[in-house]
């Protein structure tokens, strides 16, 4: 596991401040290992980055993303608005073996971001992700902020991990937070955690649960939420999904709050927030929170007048892998700058499938059309049959992906693009 609190908020990549606002970061897709079994070997698996990064909202990085593998890979990082240049496949070549390629990302807004380098080809290993945290100007009330990037393996009786895409057979099913197999922290009595849960599984919804814990949800997919309670405690992530929430440590020194992870099969723990016996923080615990610091997306949208798209989910289609892909296809859609866009998402596979939209946050609509969640989103799962209809304002010009996949550990991972002019 990454070193937790004050050390997490370290960058652990190569970073350089250059100009105010500007600053350099290397990234490398490498061969790294990771222990999963007690007592025996680590597993080779392949990594992006090496840990987690913070900056501050309105920063731009210059990276340099370099390719150690013998597979050429697409960089990819959710919850970016507006960033076309840095688009995969798009805008930039998948990265060949020994090749560097440099380009800028503007953080415009705060949030917890996921980024991934996916390999292009046969022979893959898995890919360990990486979170990026971009805070915001304005201060927030809490106590500590911690990441919790869990991560899914499937290992053959030999240790080798079975990279998504590949059937797993002869598999068992290992889960990890931060690399490692258990995540625990402790904290004083009446302190305030915000903790960032990424799905970092490239296939399945995972569903979090802290036990005994008031969960308060504050930010879903990068952007603020309107905070609401946790049904039951439980977060629900699709792949690439991320969900911020406020955690109060609130009881006598030695109570625990078990960390249980369901992947729609049964429950483990992963670890446990325990409060120490040093004295408590504060008398009492912080009133509940306010939302978040807005990031200034529309707080309206013209559905009456916005363009309309059907999307069908499940199969090939006119959708097509990730190593097929070419910029010279037509667009699934386009639209025109500063217009509301409604998709409407039929998933006609027999199992849920996911998708992900670039470039764009988008609102998940009521039934009729006549308003949605309090929250928005880059991804969203779609159960077999159902339509989903999302809307959002096409305010960044450029050609960005959509992607869809089967939460079937061997499905391929689909895609098309969009523009906006």
């Amino acid at each position: 596991m990454a070193c937790l609190g004050a050390a997490a908020l370290c960058p652990v990549w190569p970073a350089q401040s250059l100009a105010q606002g500007r600053t350099a970061v290397a990234l490398q897709a490498k061969a790294d290992r990771v222990a999963l079994r007690s007592g025996g070997p680590e597993t080779p698996v392949w990594l992006l980055g090496g840990g987690e990064l913070r900056f501050k909202r309105g920063e731009t990085l210059d990276v340099t993303l370099s390719n150690e593998l013998p597979l050429p890979v697409a960089f990819n990082c959710r919850g970016l608005d507006g960033a076309p240049a840095a688009e995969p496949l798009t805008s930039r070549a998948p990265l060949a073996t020994g090749a560097k390629d440099t380009f800028q990302l503007a953080l415009r807004q705060a949030g917890t971001l996921f980024c991934e380098a996916s390999p292009l080809g046969d022979g893959a290993l898995p890919v360990r992700p990486c979170a990026v945290v971009v805070t915001g100007t304005a201060p927030v009330a809490i106590d500590r902020d911690e990441v919790l990037l869990i991560e899914e393996w499937r290992l053959r009786p030999d240790g080798s991990a079975v990279p998504p895409g590949i059937v797993p057979e002869d598999t068992t099913l290992f889960h990890t937070v931060n690399g490692r197999t258990s995540f625990e922290i402790s904290a004083q009595a009446n302190a305030r955690l915000r903790l960032r849960f990424v799905n970092g599984s490239p296939r399945s919804v995972l569903a979090v649960k802290l036990e005994n814990a008031d969960i308060r949800v504050m930010a879903i997919d990068s952007q603020p939420a309107e905070p609401f309670p946790a049904r039951n405690g439980a977060l629900v992530l699709a792949p690439g999904s991320r969900t911020d929430v406020f955690v109060d440590a609130v009881g006598p020194a030695g109570t625990s709050f078990p960390i249980l992870l369901h992947d729609g099969k049964q429950a483990r723990s992963v670890g446990k927030v325990t409060v120490t016996a040093e004295p408590p923080l504060r008398p009492a615990p912080f009133p509940p929170a306010p939302p978040l610091p807005a990031n200034d997306l529309p707080a309206q949208f013209d559905l009456k007048n916005a363009a309309r798209f059907e999307l069908a989910l499940g199969g090939p289609g006119d959708w097509t892998r990730a190593a097929d892909f070419k910029p010279s296809s037509a667009p699934a859609f386009q639209a025109k700058i500063g217009r509301a866009v409604v998709l409407a998402l039929t998933n006609r596979a027999s199992v849920t499938t996911v998708f992900h939209l670039h470039g764009h946050h988008f609102r998940l609509l009521d039934r009729l059309d006549d308003g949605w969640k309090p929250f928005w989103l880059d991804t969203l799962a779609i159960e077999p049959g159902q339509t989903q209809r999302t809307a959002f304002l096409a305010e960044y010009p450029g050609r960005y992906l959509i992607e869809q996949v089967a939460t079937d550990w061997a499905a391929p991972r689909l895609v098309r693009w969009y523009g906006v002019q």
